[in-house]
């Protein structure tokens, strides 16, 4: 089975769940570090997130040489490589309390709640409060229920945003955004709806005020800065250098092993979609690249036999040729502003802000298509269109079937959730895990070998004893 353990979202190294030795004193090396260089290591970490597996699992792509368990979803566990990042936002503190340079402790927080927020998705109840209370081997951190994760993720990120400040010394190492910190705030204030968004289905039965943390967010932008167009995507430029080019660059096995999923050929074949022309190539039978009887998919959930014979048929369209062939590609967005648009539109029809979500959902769609560089009088047609205008009476299945629609090969693991948490668009199961589309990942086999008991209680608490990829954590009951 393919790479079960890079279905953990961002594809970070395996460490166990509580090995600190790499920050322990070596008289053979410093103990000392630029916060600057640790922030630059951090930002490549974290935001180079493309991961085949979360694409497969999205049923956007698919891989032919073999029987992914992301694909099929017969996935079990998976790593806590995120506590490795962690571990650098302590190292940065360490060091930017050191030199007094606060901006870089702001940031430190930020990233602690990106991964946490990674963690909690995949797990449930993870190691949190308690997670970096040691740096040795037998260290043994308690678990939070992840109603109390959500909200020191999102007190992270608050003071992230309340504690960057203009007047303090340059960000040195920043190659996000270059020392902008106004563009950082924009960054944190939009994740943190993404978070706040994430927890929908516990709206008014939580101890976290959701949608009212949601509403000053929106309602008071001087303290609080959203992104405001493509600009202020955050989004990893590649460049044609060794170590900065786009991910799959010269790799022939992305060429001809990864074709698209037919979920979500389909969905752009009968909208209509110019952005199937800029995400694929042709089929073997195409003739025309402007004509979508040129492109196909194919059923990422058939028998194995079944879905190569498929393959084999030549009907499948594989990502474009850029991905593979030019250095530079795309920008690698973690989260840009299409998604806040559909984000901010769902949050009109929940009742949460006011507004118009038709102009959000507007919004969000132009904004992706202006990325692939759609011209204005084609995305005007497309928004005229029969099965894109928009409509209030199944709102919430049109935003989020858009929102899919701009995570083609971005963002990480968020087309996954987005999905298990709307249940749009529909993805097809398969016969293993009794066809079911897995929720969650088992907790690393390391965190049972050392960390047994504060890992059982977990799985206790949550899911009656049984550590099942099946099992409903706190924010989908």
């Amino acid at each position: 089975m393919k790479k079960i353990i890079s279905s953990i979202a961002l594809s970070l190294i395996l460490l166990t769940a509580c090995d600190f030795n790499e920050f322990q004193d070596d008289p053979n090396r410093t103990i000392e570090a630029p916060p600057g260089l640790i922030l630059t290591n951090l930002i490549v970490n974290t935001f180079n997130n493309l991961d085949n597996s979360a694409q497969e699992a999205s049923r956007m792509m698919t891989w032919v040489d073999g029987q992914s368990s992301s694909q099929y979803y017969n996935w079990q566990r998976s790593g806590f490589g995120a506590y490795g990042n962690i571990r650098q936002t302590a190292k940065m503190i360490e060091e930017a309390e050191r030199l007094s340079l606060p901006n870089y402790i702001a940031l430190a927080k930020f990233f602690q709640a990106f991964h946490y927020y990674q963690l909690t998705m995949a797990f449930g109840d993870i190691p949190f409060s308690d997670a970096l209370g040691g740096f040795d081997d037998e260290y043994q951190p308690t678990y939070d229920d992840q109603e109390s994760v959500f909200s020191g993720i999102l007190a992270l990120l608050d003071e992230a945003n309340d504690e960057l400040s203009n007047g303090e010394p340059d960000l040195i190492g920043d190659v996000m955004f270059n020392g902008n910190i106004t563009m950082w705030k924009k960054a944190i204030n939009t994740f943190r709806l993404r978070v706040l968004m994430t927890l929908s289905n516990q709206d008014g039965s939580s101890s976290i005020d959701i949608s009212g943390q949601f509403n000053d967010i929106v309602g008071d932008p001087a303290t609080y800065p959203i992104m405001e167009s493509n600009d202020d995507n955050l989004a990893l430029q590649h460049f044609d250098i060794a170590g900065s080019r786009y991910p799959f660059f010269d790799n022939q096995n992305f060429k001809v092993a990864f074709p698209l999923e037919i979920t979500l050929v389909n969905l752009l074949k009968d909208r209509n979609d110019p952005r199937l022309f800029q995400i694929a190539t042709m089929n073997s039978n195409g003739t025309d690249p402007m004509d979508f009887d040129s492109y196909g998919g194919i059923d990422g959930s058939a028998p194995f036999e079944e879905f190569q014979a498929q393959f084999l048929s030549g009907e499948a369209s594989f990502p474009a040729l850029r991905y593979s062939d030019d250095p530079t590609a795309e920008a690698s967005v973690t989260m840009g502003y299409s998604e806040l648009q559909f984000i901010l539109a769902e949050a009109v029809v929940l009742g949460w802000i006011a507004g118009d979500a038709q102009v959000f959902y507007n919004n969000g769609i132009t904004a992706s298509m202006q990325f692939y560089g759609i011209d204005d009088a084609d995305i005007t047609t497309y928004l005229g269109g029969s099965n894109v205008i928009y409509s209030g009476a199944n709102a919430i299945e049109m935003i989020n079937t858009q929102k899919y629609l701009t995570y083609f090969l971005s963002s990480g693991w968020e087309p996954f959730y987005n999905q298990r948490r709307t249940g749009f668009p529909t993805f097809s199961t398969t016969d293993f895990n009794d066809g079911q589309v897995p929720v969650r990942w088992m907790y690393p086999q390391s965190e049972l070998n050392l960390n047994t008991t504060n890992v059982e209680s977990a799985i206790q608490s949550q899911f009656g004893g049984e550590d099942t990829i099946n099992g409903q954590m706190w924010l989908l009951q």
